[in-house]
C-alpha cells in the first residue's frame, strides 16, 4: 500500500470516529444526514486551507511563470489519464478509455513527459474519471454527503473508492520516497493556486459558503456520473467527449 492510501485511511478512520460520537443530525438536505459534523470540519479545513494552503498557493502563482505552471498541471494530468483509463473501461466506455491511452502515450512522448499536451489540440479530449463515478455507474448508491479531514468533500461511496483511486495513481510509486513525496506537494499547491479564482469567487458570492459547496458538489457529482441523465436511468448513454483542458 503506498503512502497516499494510508493517510486517506487514516483520515477516513479520523472522520468515521468523529462520526461514530453523535455528530448526526436531522438535517434539512436528506443527503447531509451528517451536517452537524460535516460543518465543523469544513470550518477547519477553511482555517488549515486560509493558515496554509492558500498563502503557499499565491506565492507558487505570483512566483512562478504562467508557462512553468501550465507544464506541472500537464505533467500530473498526463499521469492522471492513467486511472482515467482504466476507469474509462470498466464504465464500458471503451471509446474513451482508447483515447485515453492514446493521450498517455503521445503526450509521454511527443509532449516531453506529459509536460506539453499534444492530444487534446489533435481531437483527443481530456476525460476525469474515478473510481467513485465507477461504482455510481454500476449503480452503487452514492450514499451521504461527508466533508473528510483536509480532502475535503465528498460522498460515502466516493470516499471508500477513494484508496482504489490512491492505489492506481502511478505517482504512488514513484522512487526514491522523497522525490515521490515533493511531487505530492507541488501537485496539491499547483492543484491549489489553479483553484484561486474559483474560491474566490465562492467566498464573495456565498452567503452560507457551507451549503455553496456541498449543493455545487452533490450536483457536479451526479451530472459526472450520469452526464445529465437521471438516475433511474438503467444504461445511461456513452460520454461525448469534452473540449479542453483540465487541470
Amino acid at each position: 500500500m503506498n503512502g497516499l492510501a494510508m493517510l486517506f485511511r487514516a483520515l477516513l478512520a479520523l472522520a468515521c470516529a468523529n462520526l461514530m460520537t453523535g455528530c448526526a443530525s436531522t438535517a434539512a438536505n436528506p443527503q447531509d444526514r451528517f451536517e452537524s459534523y460535516n460543518r465543523a470540519m469544513f470550518d477547519f479545513n477553511d482555517k488549515v486551507d486560509a493558515a496554509v494552503l492558500k498563502p503557499v498557493a499565491t506565492a507558487y502563482a505570483d512566483a512562478t511563470p504562467q508557462f512553468v505552471q501550465t507544464g506541472v498541471g500537464n505533467f500530473f494530468g498526463n499521469i492522471n489519464d492513467v486511472p482515467t483509463a482504466l476507469n474509462n473501461f470498466l464504465q464500458a466506455r471503451v471509446g474513451n478509455g482508447a483515447s485515453d491511452v492514446v493521450r498517455v502515450l503521445l503526450n509521454s512522448t511527443v509532449g516531453l513527459a506529459g509536460l506539453i499536451d499534444v492530444a487534446t489540440p489533435i481531437g483527443l479530449p481530456k476525460h476525469d474519471q474515478d473510481f467513485g463515478q465507477t461504482l455510481g455507474r454500476w449503480g452503487v448508491p452514492s450514499g451521504p454527503y461527508i466533508v473528510l479531514p483536509l480532502i475535503g468533500p465528498t460522498m460515502t461511496r466516493d470516499a471508500l473508492a477513494m484508496t482504489v483511486d490512491f492505489e492506481t495513481d502511478p505517482w504512488g510509486y514513484v522512487y526514491p520516497v522523497r522525490l515521490r513525496n515533493s511531487g505530492i506537494a507541488v501537485r496539491l499547491i499547483d492543484h491549489r493556486a489553479y483553484m484561486l479564482g474559483t474560491t474566490t469567487l465562492v467566498e464573495d458570492a456565498a452567503l452560507d459558503r457551507y451549503e455553496f459547496v456541498r449543493d455545487s458538489y452533490i450536483q457536479k457529482r451526479e451530472h459526472k456520473i450520469y452526464k445529465g441523465e437521471t438516475q433511474d436511468s438503467p444504461s445511461p448513454p456513452e460520454e461525448q467527449p469534452q473540449s479542453g483542458t483540465v487541470q
